[in-house]
């Protein structure tokens, strides 16, 4: 393993860190000012630089900005950590904006800092892999067993020229899939043409595929080629096909089956060597009983059928994604990639994306110009992230905070028994745990409201012989309060005090009592 650099005037400090790190087995190298470092990368090169670098933000040899800036340019991927007096706080902020992992104000506590340097570690490593991958990132992106069906069809399918169904959910990937099956075949110098049947009006689609002639309808002063034949030797792709007009799929069914059509207001039939892949997200055998969607058109469309999984069935693909994502958004606009926290990670992994994978391309977009840190934290996720779970939540705190007295089983209405005897804060965190697999609430709690919940708890603990009744329970309180307030206002201390009408004093010595911080 490459070892942390830490570079820092003081000499305390360093050896400190060094002694502390050793500790747990993380090899150091330490510095006194940037030159020496910027020197060692010279000599040794990239490949035989740090893990992680920690910079002191102010030394008699040059500032920890300006080498973050340098360090940057040579190894982008590189985490550090910029350690700042209270004093520098606005200049360690502003650190970030050169890309900075995160900022450790001294004084500072030893275990915390260790504990962030390992973070740090971890994301090395994790970009280390993210960077191999993405160097060569192929068009599609799935390791999930799913996926792998999908790959394997695209491989087969490749080198033929017969007409493929893609079906799949709005935003699945449906014309990656297209572009893919155009790519790796003999037809991938020609053109791909793509036209989504279901956003142009009925009146203009049928000039959109064939085209017109001249004067063939008011406006048409010139003649026009139509998709079919600008897709001519190559690929066309017919998005959301099930919506296409009943009148405008004859037309179509007598392209596929001889490849000849008429231009609106032509004679003459036009000819075109043209690969067919269309696309939905209805059910065709239904619209084919409903007698909307042609059956003799379903049968020569569904020649050979590729079902692309929703999201919510790959879960195990949103990290490599979400990496992805970030990395795209961040060239194009032109700014260091953010790196997204494990916790972050994981609570996205439980979100069920009914946008699907464009879904979680606009979350990573939008990641990448409102989180405030270079490290996504999970108070950072967008609020259709962070909400999809909060109704579970309430449901199994109200579960089992209700349940069970002393040393009994409380059947909740999750179907999980959870021990009786569990203290006041355990049980509550016992409740978000468990809450944050669910994306759904299980009991109806702002029916039944929650009064009626805390009575029996408290009756529950009253028999229990327990004395500490009214600190437990206000501390629960407090705490359900203030996590609810956190997350409305994503972590922004003072505006959650302000909702809650007490003063930011007073929130912040709360959070200290309670532990908020430390979760």
């Amino acid at each position: 393993m490459k070892p942390i650099w830490i570079v820092d005037d003081d000499q305390s400090i360093r050896f400190v860190l060094e002694k502390a790190l050793l500790r747990e087995g993380l090899p150091t190298r330490s510095f006194t000012n940037p030159r020496e470092v910027m020197k060692a990368l010279e000599a040794e090169g990239e490949s035989d630089g740090p893990q992680v670098l920690v910079s002191d933000i102010r030394m008699p040899g040059g500032s920890g900005l300006d080498l973050l800036t340098a360090i940057k340019q040579r190894m982008p991927g590189l985490p550090v950590i910029i350690m700042t007096a209270f004093s520098d706080l606005d200049s360690a902020v502003s650190a970030f904006q050169s890309g900075a992992f995160e900022y450790l104000p001294k004084p500072f506590d030893l275990p915390k800092a260790v504990e962030l340097i390992r973070r740090a570690v971890g994301e090395s490593q994790r970009e280390d892999v993210a960077e191999e991958k993405m160097a060569d990132a192929p068009e599609m992106l799935g390791q999930a067993p799913a996926m792998q069906d999908v790959f394997r069809g695209i491989g087969r399918l490749a080198q033929s020229h017969v007409t493929v169904l893609i079906t799949g959910e709005s935003g699945s990937g449906k014309e990656l899939v297209a572009h893919a099956l155009h790519k790796h075949s003999p037809r991938a110098n020609q053109p791909f043409v793509a036209i989504n049947t279901a956003a142009i009006p009925k009146d203009l689609l049928e000039s959109e595929l064939f085209g017109h002639e001249r004067g063939a309808f008011t406006g048409a002063q010139a003649s026009r080629r139509g998709r079919f034949e600008q897709a001519d030797g190559g690929t066309l792709f017919l998005d959301e096909i099930g919506d296409m007009p009943f009148d405008l799929q004859t037309r179509l069914l007598r392209v596929l089956s001889d490849g000849n059509f008429y231009r609106v207001g032509g004679h003459s039939a036009v000819k075109a060597n043209v690969r067919v892949i269309a696309a939905t997200h209805q059910d065709l055998e239904q619209r084919v009983k409903e007698g909307v969607f042609r059956e003799d058109l379903y049968h020569r469309l569904n020649v050979i059928r590729l079902r692309l999984p929703a999201l919510r069935e790959r879960h195990e693909d949103v990290p490599v994604l979400a990496r992805y994502f970030l990395q795209r958004s961040a060239q194009q606009l032109g700014v260091e990639p953010k790196r997204m926290a494990d916790a972050a990670l994981e609570r996205l992994g439980q979100f069920q994306f009914p946008g699907n994978v464009r879904q979680l391309e606009n979350i990573c977009h939008w990641l990448t110009v409102m989180a405030p840190t270079q490290t996504i934290e999970v108070k950072d996720l967008p609020p259709e992230v962070l909400g999809s779970t909060r109704g579970a939540v309430s449901a199994a705190f109200t579960a089992l905070s209700s349940g069970g007295g002393e040393g009994g089983l409380a059947e909740t209405p999750l179907g999980l028994s959870e021990p009786g005897h569990l203290a006041g804060d355990e049980r509550s965190l016992r409740a978000q745990n468990l809450a944050t697999t669910f994306d759904t609430p299980v009991v109806n709690t702002a029916a039944m409201g929650w009064e009626p919940g805390l009575e029996q708890e408290a009756l529950a603990l009253l028999k229990s012989g327990r004395t500490d009744v009214w600190d437990a329970l206000t501390r629960r309180f407090e705490t359900s309060l203030i996590q609810a307030a956190l997350a409305t206002t994503r972590g922004r201390r003072i505006e959650a005090a302000q909702k809650l009408g007490i003063g930011r004093n007073t929130i912040t010595r709360k959070i200290q009592e309670l532990g908020l911080d430390e979760a």
